[in-house]
């Protein structure tokens, strides 16, 4: 049994989710209205498949514009893969969704945004500082944190 319940992990794994509805739709019904979507990823990650020029060019992490040029969406449980114009050059991508650090739809002001592992290693160290909080009997004051600083 774990101390405690992992909530950011959690909570990446439900907002992937939701980048795998949303993309799912898009293969299925192609992009509603004005949607277009901003994704950044690490190219590092196991499982991305870019072209040579492309990982030589963006070898650590890559911004694909989803809009008005992309063909052949394919959506399965892992990731995506779509083939996208760079230059009058069609190129065939798969981005896992554990490589997505952020999603964004400028048209309606959505975003998402993972943390990397940096951040990871602050959280440890707050949970550090909790753990020592509560080995000394007090409680760390709660943080509330608003969405909006995601929003852009």
């Amino acid at each position: 049994m774990t101390k405690s319940i992992d909530y950011g992990t959690l909570m990446h794994r439900a907002m992937r989710g939701l980048i795998h509805d949303v993309l799912d739709q898009v293969e299925r019904s192609g992009l509603p209205g004005e949607h277009h979507f901003f994704i950044t990823f690490d190219a590092r990650q196991p499982g991305v498949e870019l072209a040579d020029w492309l990982r030589e060019r963006y070898p650590e992490e890559m911004t694909v514009v989803v809009q008005h040029w992309y063909e052949d969406l394919e959506v399965d449980d892992a990731g995506f893969g779509i083939t996208l114009n760079f230059g009058d050059s069609p190129e065939r991508l798969y981005i896992p969704f554990d490589a997505i650090r952020t999603f964004v739809d400028p048209s309606v002001e959505f975003g998402l945004r993972f943390e990397t592992s940096d951040s990871d290693e602050e959280e440890d160290d707050e949970d550090e500082e909790v753990e020592a909080a509560d080995a000394e009997g007090g409680r760390p004051e709660a943080e509330v944190v608003s969405l909006d600083k995601w929003r852009k």
